[in-house]
């Protein structure tokens, strides 16, 4: 009897596992043009980069209506979740999606005008920060089940990064200007909201990407170059990069290889390197002009 209770034990704890999706290891997730690409470093050699996953614009005919599929390009921002099973997707031409990493398929896709950035919040709310809207610059809160309402808007202007930090419960949102936290109030409720909660005026303007670091630690860059935040002392302290670089377009880190990742401007604001550090190391893209690189959590 306890052999069968035994085995029944880790039947039950295999089957949890499974339902929680495949553990990838160091990815490096990115996206330009029309494609979003997964890229491991382990297999990468020397500048040439091996994408491991691809995704592209086209793949989600039938998906999404025709007439908004023009408008997802180009890509501009991505962002790993559920162990990088499932990837948020942002288009700065206009649209908001939830890809499914296995199937490919979207679960979310919400028409958003000038989306730079998107995060996946409790009870399944989505966030997305847009730079440009027609009822002002904002940042747009909806459920995953319900893409074709908006249940709350904020203005911001020039939305550009947005970040949940789970171990504080709030939602960080980079602006041009200024940095703010929000609470997400009655999650659980048909009107849900976010509550200002603190602001901060940014050392210079142009806020351009937002990423986490640690549980109580930002990086915010802008035009001025790139900046540590500490949620504890509310304090912006001059982040140091690679020797020499200059020009960050975005900033990543993977708290678990302890690797700093970078984009670099090259001719408007468009790149087609990554920039990997601990240890140095470039990769290649020639195939697609790169918005923002992002890591596995």
């Amino acid at each position: 009897m306890k052999s069968t209770h035994l085995y029944l034990l880790v039947a039950f704890v295999l089957l949890l596992s499974s339902c929680k999706g495949t553990k990838f290891g160091e990815e490096i997730i990115t996206c330009g043009d029309d494609k979003l690409l997964i890229i491991s470093p382990k297999q990468s050699q020397g500048e040439e980069a091996k994408v491991v996953w691809e995704w592209k614009v086209s793949d989600a005919v039938g998906q999404i209506p025709e007439k908004y599929q023009k408008l997802m390009i180009p890509l501009d921002d991505c962002k790993p979740i559920d162990n990088n099973n499932k990837i948020l997707l942002t288009s700065s031409g206009g649209g908001a999606v939830l890809l499914d990493r296995t199937t490919k398929k979207c679960l979310f896709y919400a028409d958003v005008p000038m989306a730079h950035s998107i995060e996946m919040l409790p009870n399944n709310k989505i966030v997305v920060a847009l730079s440009t809207h027609p009822k002002g610059n904002s940042i747009e809160l909806f459920d995953m089940n319900k893409p074709e309402q908006v249940l709350f808007r904020d203005s911001l202007y020039s939305g550009h990064g947005v970040v949940w930090m789970p171990k504080q419960h709030l939602l960080y949102a980079l602006g041009y200007d200024v940095l703010r936290a929000y609470s997400l109030q009655d999650w659980n409720s048909e009107k849900p909201f976010l509550k200002l909660e603190k602001q901060w005026a940014l050392p210079s303007e142009g806020g351009h990407d937002l990423v986490p670091i640690s549980n109580k630690e930002l990086i915010v860059t802008n035009h001025a170059g790139i900046f540590r935040f500490s949620a504890e002392t509310s304090e912006f302290t001059s982040f140091e990069p690679l020797e020499g670089m200059d020009n960050i377009k975005s900033v990543n880190y993977d708290p678990e290889s302890k690797r700093l990742i970078y984009t670099k401007a090259e001719i408007s604001w468009w790149t087609h390197h990554i920039y990997l550090e601990n240890p140095k190391q470039t990769f290649t893209i020639d195939s697609i002009k790169l918005y923002k690189v992002r890591t596995s959590r």
